[in-house]
């Protein structure tokens, strides 16, 4: 059975916020900072090596200066039809 962190939505979802990241100009050092974690953290998660929940997301998205309902929604906007579980 294979993990889902590695669906397409999962990387949709890793991929977006990397580039939201980046739009904001915001290094992993930083965002770490400000979320009071280490490099490595942000470093696992945009590598799909550690799984963010919902509550992360929420943090990250506060941290980068989104609103975290608005964010999610472009993202799942990317999502396939049929999101696998």
């Amino acid at each position: 059975m294979s993990s889902s962190v590695f669906t397409d939505a999962y990387r949709i979802l890793l991929a977006s916020l990397i580039a939201t990241r980046r739009e904001a100009r915001v290094s992993q050092t930083e965002l770490a900072t400000r979320l009071g974690k280490t490099q490595s953290f942000v470093s696992q998660i945009e590598r799909g090596v550690r799984r963010l929940d919902v509550i992360e997301f929420y943090a990250v998205a506060k941290a980068l200066d989104r609103d975290p309902a608005t964010l999610f929604a472009s993202i799942a906007d990317k999502f396939p039809p049929n999101v696998r579980i």
